[in-house]
Parts: structure tokens; C-alpha cells; sequence
């Protein structure tokens, strides 16, 4: 093969990544555009930065095995396909350490949820100071670069080896935001005061340093977590005084601060008993009622799963060994709106979560978006309903 048909054959290899990327993108932003996530004037912003060059060459994607491994070389549909697909994309396992557990700890957000934060952050004309707490690849702080420019975007990176990473990714891209290598949680007091924060891991209380480090009038967009429930975004607005308030906006789950991180329990599995509930256990898994529940069940971890045919298990344990599980299929008996539950351990989670569901429907069976919450400069948290004086936990 001559050099010239080896020249030929590589810009030919190019100009088809090249178009491969620009339709996969389009069909994206469409899709996400249509959904209300992405509104017109971060739209620009998402064009002009591809999300697949902040992706590392191996990449993992969750099956029943667990995650498994995506690489670019090997094979690149699904590579492709995951770049450009409205879901997180995992970059990291056990924090780049080799031969462990193969838990998550770094991945590209979904973009249409990506989208949708950025749209609360309200970013006007570009004159906004950002802090960025979870750089991760820097796709989330490249969008934000090209819209208020290099010297308005601070981002705070806890793994080094992820902030050089994001560092590079950036440069290639032509851009140079503030990239620090540091915990969170702190916040960096050198580029405050901030109009905007914005939280890409999820916290179990909003730090105080982000309230102190926020200008009165700016916004702080952050999810939160607990271990009844993950999914928690709230927007605040800081005071003067150094307090900020704001509601609940919906759900977001993102991977925990990793100081945050909560140990998984031992489950005490000898001591399982039947009992019967009246609750359907895809009620406890409503956003509303989750909401209640992060400020009532703060030590009851719930996950759910739906089962084949569409039915919705939900798992619940304690941090002292007790379990519980209820489906939404597990008629007990001859139906007679009775479910089954197995519960096990020295507590009953299941009776727990009926007594909150109880007082849930004592207040009206409020939605999401009446729940908020206040975090002062200190970082003294409360989560209220309807009204800051109407606090619940």
C-alpha cells in the first residue's frame, strides 16, 4: 500500500467518524430537545461539544453480570452507541484501583439530566461565576466553558488521576476552565464568591462552604441523597445572611460525594417472618412519598426493581441488620388487597414504612415540589413542607 493510498484511506477512516458522530449527535439533541430537558439556549452549547471526546477508549455498561467492559478498538458500535445514548455512561470502577468489587465511581451523566440541571442553574448572559463540585470527564464543564467563557468556571475534582484526565479532554477541545484537584466539599474558597454552584455527585447535606462561597442572589443546584432515597434535586437561592432556601425540582441520581459514601449493611437473613400489608409497594416508590421519607427514614435504605410482567419489588434495610421485601404482585392469600412481606433482622422496616406512609397521607399526599429545604452558611440542614416554618426533618 502506498503512502498515498494509506493518506487516503485514513482521512476516508475520518470523515466517517466524523459524520458518525454528528448524526448520533443530532438524533440526541433532538430527542432531548423535544423532552423539554434542553432548552434552546443551552442547545448551542451541547452541539459544540462533543460528549464522546470526554470519553475514555474503555468504558462500562451495567448487565445482569454486573459492569461490563466497552472498548472503543473492540468494538466500536457499542461504544458509539453508548456516547451518544440518553444514559450515563460509567468511566471508572472502585476508583481506578484494580481487582476490586467492581462498584461504579465515576461515569458521564445522562445528558438529558445534564441538560436539565444546567437549565435550573438560570445562567443569563454569561457574567455568571460558576463552581462545579465532580468534574469527572469535563463534559459537564466544557458545556458550561463555552457558554461563560474559561475564567467564569471553577471545578473541583477529588481523584486526581480523573482531573488530569479532565484537564486534558479539555485542552483538547480548546478550553481551559479552572480544573482543582480537591475534596468538594470545601468548595474553593480562592475563586469565590460564586453566582453559581452546581453539584454533579449527590450529598447527604448541602456544605456550608458552598452557602458561604455563593453570592447573595446566586443559585445552588445539587442532588441529594440518603439511604432511603438517592434521587433528590433541590435549587436554592442564597440569602442575604448566608442562608439558602429553595424546594425540591425532581429526581436526579448521581453517585455520592466520596466522603458521603454509605457502607452497604449486612442483612440478618435468619430470622425471616411473613406478614400482609394493605400498602402497595409501588406506592412507597412515588417521588412524593420519597421525598417524606428522606426526612422520616433517614436510616432505611429502599431499592426497587420492576420484576418480569412489569411488577415493582421494593427492598428495604437497616443499618442494624434488618430487611424487608414487598412486590407489587405478591398478592397475599386470595388478592383481597393484601400484599405479602417477608421481614427479617431485630426491626420491622416494613411496619416503619407503613406508620410514615400513614402520616404521609395525614398531611395530603403532597407532591415533590411542596418539600424544601434550608442550609445555612454552617451548614445546619432542614427539609420543610410547603412553608420553611413547617420543618419535617
Amino acid at each position: 500500500m502506498t503512502s498515498t493510498t494509506g493518506a487516503a484511506e485514513a482521512a476516508g477512516t475520518a470523515d466517517t467518524t466524523r459524520r458518525r458522530w454528528h448524526e448520533s449527535r443530532r438524533r440526541l439533541l433532538d430527542a432531548v430537545s423535544a423532552s423539554g430537558a434542553l432548552t434552546p439556549d443551552w442547545r448551542p452549547s451541547f452541539e459544540a461539544v462533543p460528549r464522546h471526546l470526554f470519553l475514555p477508549e474503555r468504558v462500562w455498561r451495567y448487565g445482569a453480570d454486573g459492569y461490563i467492559p466497552v472498548h472503543r478498538a473492540g468494538e466500536p458500535e457499542a461504544w458509539w452507541e453508548l456516547a451518544y445514548a440518553d444514559e450515563p455512561v460509567v468511566t471508572q470502577l472502585d476508583e481506578g484501583a484494580a481487582g476490586g468489587p467492581g462498584e461504579a465511581t465515576s461515569s458521564s451523566s445522562m445528558p438529558s439530566l445534564v441538560a436539565r440541571m444546567l437549565a435550573e442553574l438560570e445562567v443569563g448572559r454569561g457574567g455568571e461565576r460558576v463552581l462545579e463540585v465532580g468534574t469527572g470527564t469535563g463534559w459537564n464543564a466544557a458545556l458550561l466553558v463555552h457558554r461563560l467563557g474559561d475564567a467564569r468556571v471553577v471545578t473541583v475534582e477529588v481523584d486526581p488521576a480523573l482531573a488530569e484526565r479532565a484537564r486534558h479532554a479539555l485542552a483538547s477541545v480548546g478550553r481551559a476552565p479552572r480544573v482543582v484537584w480537591g475534596d468538594g466539599v470545601s468548595g474553593w474558597a480562592r475563586g469565590a464568591p460564586y453566582d453559581r454552584v452546581l453539584a454533579t455527585c449527590s450529598v447527604l447535606r448541602v456544605p456550608g462552604a458552598w452557602v458561604a462561597q455563593t453570592a447573595p442572589g446566586g443559585r445552588i443546584v445539587a442532588p441529594l441523597h440518603r439511604d432511603v432515597w438517592s434521587g433528590g434535586l433541590v435549587s436554592l437561592t442564597v440569602q442575604d445572611g448566608g442562608l439558602a432556601r429553595g424546594r425540591f425540582t425532581g429526581s436526579a441520581w448521581f453517585m455520592p460525594l466520596r466522603t458521603d459514601r454509605l457502607p452497604a449493611p449486612a442483612v440478618d437473613s435468619a430470622t425471616g417472618r411473613s406478614s400482609t400489608t394493605g400498602l402497595d409497594p409501588a406506592r412507597v416508590t412515588e417521588p412524593g412519598f420519597c421525598a417524606w421519607a428522606f426526612a422520616r427514614l433517614p436510616d432505611i435504605t429502599m431499592t426497587y426493581t420492576d420484576e418480569d410482567g412489569g411488577a415493582r419489588r421494593v427492598w428495604l434495610t437497616g443499618r442494624d441488620g434488618s430487611a424487608a421485601t414487598a412486590a407489587e404482585d405478591g398478592r397475599a392469600g386470595d388478592g383481597g388487597g393484601l400484599f405479602e412481606v417477608w421481614q427479617c433482622g431485630p426491626a420491622s422496616l416494613w411496619d416503619r414504612v407503613e406508620a410514615a406512609w400513614g402520616a404521609y397521607e395525614a398531611e395530603g399526599r403532597p407532591e415533590q415540589g411542596e418539600f424544601g429545604l434550608t442550609v445555612t452558611r454552617d451548614g445546619r440542614q432542614e427539609v420543610w413542607l410547603r412553608d420553611p416554618a413547617h420543618v419535617i426533618g
